[in-house]
């Protein structure tokens, strides 16, 4: 009879052993990946740190602006200011410089491969587990193994947000292209247009409120992934929070928490209007 009390399959054995294997033959594969994470993030991190912060308000309140009218640029513009006198501008500016990175890659992985699933059905269902995967496993069983795999730090910080954000911007690519209408595709075909005419023409034009809508979710699931991120060394905003909850200062973690929020509100309207000027235009 069995007794669940016992344990018959040792799974977190072996899966610990694959990881000492993973590690101790293909060091130098993780360190290929993350190279480019590293440059991509240091380059981002120490151009917002060096530009004076008043010419970054200006950049951003000015985007604001530009997309979204001036009621927007406005709350940007106060927002940042508020930041700045909270004594956390560097902070907010290494967790910028860690979302957008994260961003970059999601973006550069993530449409690819959701046009490719909304093309081919047989590759959205292999695909389709994964994501699924990817979305459910809670986010602190991510850091276990991109600690082992890739050491702590901003980068392993941002690796994770990748793992983490990279599902909605595929799927919502996928599904963007599959809400482009079959006769639109056939006259197209009919035209004498071939199929990267047609992807590049017809279907990711019709997509990019969809996509766009997935960039958005991406990023604030990495913003979401700030403060977990903190817990294996990355800086940014999520530093005082974590401070704050292990010397239990409810000030310290507040001012952190309200200052991602901020940042959130802002990227998320900036993203939201962005995608409508993509579809008006």
């Amino acid at each position: 009879m069995l007794d669940f009390d016992k344990q018959y399959i040792p799974l977190d054995n072996w899966i610990n052993d694959f990881i000492d294997w993973l590690v101790a033959g293909y060091r130098w594969f993780f360190q290929g990946i993350k190279w480019p994470v590293e440059f991509t993030l240091t380059g981002i991190e120490h151009g917002l740190v060096a530009i004076h912060p008043l010419i970054v308000i200006a950049f951003f309140t000015l985007v604001a602006w530009r997309l979204s009218g001036v009621k927007l640029s406005i709350f940007t513009l106060v927002t940042l200011v508020f930041i700045g006198l909270l004594g956390l501008w560097q902070a907010t500016m290494i967790t910028l410089a860690m979302v957008l990175c994260a961003v970059v890659f999601c973006t550069v992985v993530g449409i690819p491969l959701g046009i490719l699933a909304g093309r081919s059905n047989r590759f959205d269902s292999a695909l389709r587990p994964v994501l699924d995967a990817m979305q459910t496993t809670p986010a602190f069983v991510y850091l276990v193994p991109i600690v082992m795999l890739f050491s702590i730090g901003n980068v392993a910080g941002v690796l994770a947000t990748i793992v983490f954000a990279l599902p909605p911007i595929i799927r919502l690519t996928s599904l963007g292209i599959r809400q482009v209408h079959p006769e639109l595709v056939e006259a197209a075909l009919a035209f004498g247009a071939t199929n990267w005419q047609v992807l590049r023409k017809v279907q990711i034009p019709l997509a990019l409120p969809t996509i766009m809508a997935g960039l958005n979710q991406t990023i604030m699931m990495a913003l979401s992934m700030v403060v977990i991120a903190a817990l294996i060394g990355a800086g940014g905003l999520g530093a005082p929070v974590i401070r704050g909850l292990n010397s239990l200062d409810i000030g310290l973690a507040t001012i952190g928490g309200l200052s991602i929020v901020l940042v959130a509100i802002v990227l998320d309207r900036i993203t939201q209007s962005l995608g409508k000027t993509k579809q008006n235009n």
